[in-house]
């Protein structure tokens, strides 16, 4: 499975516009980690899935988002609800309870990747206001992709560049 994950892009619709344009035919899934700040009627919702963030107001988008695309579950949030910057043990709990292999999540702006207790939880910082260490290099958003035995991970930035440095391979 191969999927695309943004998040926080707080009202910039050209980004996912052209995120989509670019993308929609090249991946099985995209996935907004929230804060897109569009309303729950544009269509461009239509194609991927996405979840509430904090700054998002219609209220017709979910909390949370658990599916499945080509054998993999996948657990969605955008993380306000959940403390992610206090830590990410209950974003986990749910995350396990889904039975997802991956977990994303926006909010903090700060891409992270890493593996816990077997599921691959994934910020792709924010694609219009990021922060932290790799800010510098402007937006971020990821492209996961799994097999039986590995997911790998790619950050690009807004121009829609690999990022060298920000490329990750966990074996399962």
């Amino acid at each position: 499975m191969k999927c695309l994950v943004v998040s926080d892009s707080h009202g910039d619709r050209d980004i996912v516009v052209r995120l989509l344009e670019t993308y929609r035919d090249q991946v099985d899934a995209i996935f907004h980690c929230g804060d897109s700040e569009l309303s729950d009627d544009d269509p461009l919702l239509k194609d991927m899935y996405i979840v509430q963030g904090n700054m998002d107001f219609d209220t017709h988008m979910p909390i949370e988002v658990q599916t499945t695309v080509d054998d993999v579950t996948v657990y969605m949030t955008h993380g306000h609800v959940f403390g992610v910057n206090m830590g990410l043990d209950h974003l986990l709990a749910n995350a396990t309870a889904a039975h997802a292999r991956l977990a994303f999540f926006g909010h903090t702006h700060q891409l992270g990747v890493e593996r816990r207790e077997g599921v691959l939880v994934l910020n792709p910082g924010s694609i219009t206001f990021p922060r932290g260490e790799f800010a510098r290099i402007g937006g971020t958003y990821a492209i996961v992709t799994t097999s039986s035995t590995a997911i790998d991970v790619q950050y690009y930035n807004r121009r829609m560049q690999a990022v060298p440095e920000l490329k990750f391979h966990f074996e399962n």
